[in-house]
């Protein structure tokens, strides 16, 4: 509801700076960002999808800022430390108002309160489950530099991982059952669908039967990591939605032999098994007649339909009490077109 709240704070004392552009940190697909204009706004974000859709408006869009801005707006993602470190890039690039928005549930009433501590808070919004507050950059001293994201961290296993992707903080342990359970003999091509940062690539790459992997990822910051855990010559990285990315065209290779997915089944807090039901579809568009799919799920989720109906066997191959590893072979005809 970012729309309804900026509206309410150009009428109640937000001033945008007149021709300068309007950096926008973090959007999502659905932020209505009519009231900033379209010419004046220039979206940075790194999950594709969003990134997509902002483009298909007409939108200025880079996955990084570009020189400075006359005002910025951060629209707040849940993880804490890239919520302040967005914060604090969009102060280090702004000479007047920045502007933080979002929903309760994204944290936005603790980010107000520690705001307060070391700015002054030009003016506050509160409307539609949500808060909308700026401050003035540019002016003084940064005095957010300390909120600045952290370069990539290592975790067990010597994997670079980055604030705010998916496990973060650990191995998530539904790729390692998944990875635990996968064939020796998994086949020359092979897509990892959501590679997120590297895990699951990684562990197929210790095959010499391997000849390609395709990383598929729609968040930049994770693609970024796992280009530093992947250093492989057969690993290709793509940047793109998972639900739409096709493999290139490749005379010897026309489909993949294997797709592995841990795909994920929310957006904000609200479960979507339909992304993970997308993702499935996709699979079997790009496999090879015989082709396997290989992926790992939260137990509850109902998947075991739409495998069937995309492909010709299903199995359950491997698991515990919180998830399940599905096997599905060969993908149905209609399922390829």
């Amino acid at each position: 509801m970012a729309g309804s709240r900026l509206e309410a704070a150009l009428a109640g004392g937000l001033i945008l700076p007149a021709g300068l552009r309007i950096a926008v940190f973090a959007p999502r697909s659905d932020t209505d960002l009519s009231a900033l204009g379209l010419e004046s706004c220039h979206i940075i974000t790194g999950f594709r999808p969003d990134r997509d859709a902002f483009a298909a408006q007409g939108y200025d869009c880079n996955s990084a800022p570009e020189g400075r801005y006359g005002a910025a707006l951060v629209v707040l993602p849940r993880a804490k430390a890239l919520a302040r470190g967005l914060v604090a890039l969009a102060e280090s690039v702004t000479d007047g108002p920045v502007i933080i928005d979002g929903a309760k549930t994204d944290g936005v009433e603790s980010v107000l309160k520690d705001m307060r501590k070391r700015v002054d808070v030009a003016g506050v919004v509160s409307k539609a489950h949500g808060k909308l507050l700026w401050f003035l950059a540019g002016h003084t001293a940064p005095q957010f530099s300390d909120w600045a994201l952290p370069d990539n961290q290592q975790i067990e296993g010597g994997y670079y991982t980055a604030p705010g992707v998916f496990s973060a903080d650990g191995i998530d342990p539904a790729s390692k059952i998944l990875a635990e359970a996968l064939p020796e003999k998994i086949g020359a091509h092979i897509v990892d669908l959501g590679a997120g940062w590297g895990y699951l690539s990684r562990h197929i790459l210790e095959r010499t039967t391997v000849k390609s992997i395709h990383l598929v990822e729609a968040d930049h910051a994770a693609l970024d990591c796992a280009q530093r855990n992947v250093v492989d010559g057969r690993a290709q990285f793509h940047w793109a939605d998972a639900t739409q990315w096709m493999p290139p065209k490749d005379v010897s290779a026309p489909r993949v032999d294997t797709v592995v997915m841990n795909p994920p089944f929310h957006t904000g807090r609200r479960a979507e098994p339909e992304l993970g039901r997308m993702f499935i579809a996709q699979a079997a568009r790009m496999l090879a007649p015989s082709g396997h799919l290989w992926m790992v799920a939260n137990r509850h989720l109902p998947y075991e339909e739409a495998l069937t109906a995309g492909f010709a066997h299903v199995e359950e191959v491997a698991g515990d009490n919180r998830f399940k590893v599905l096997h599905a072979q060969r993908p149905k005809a209609r399922s390829r077109t």
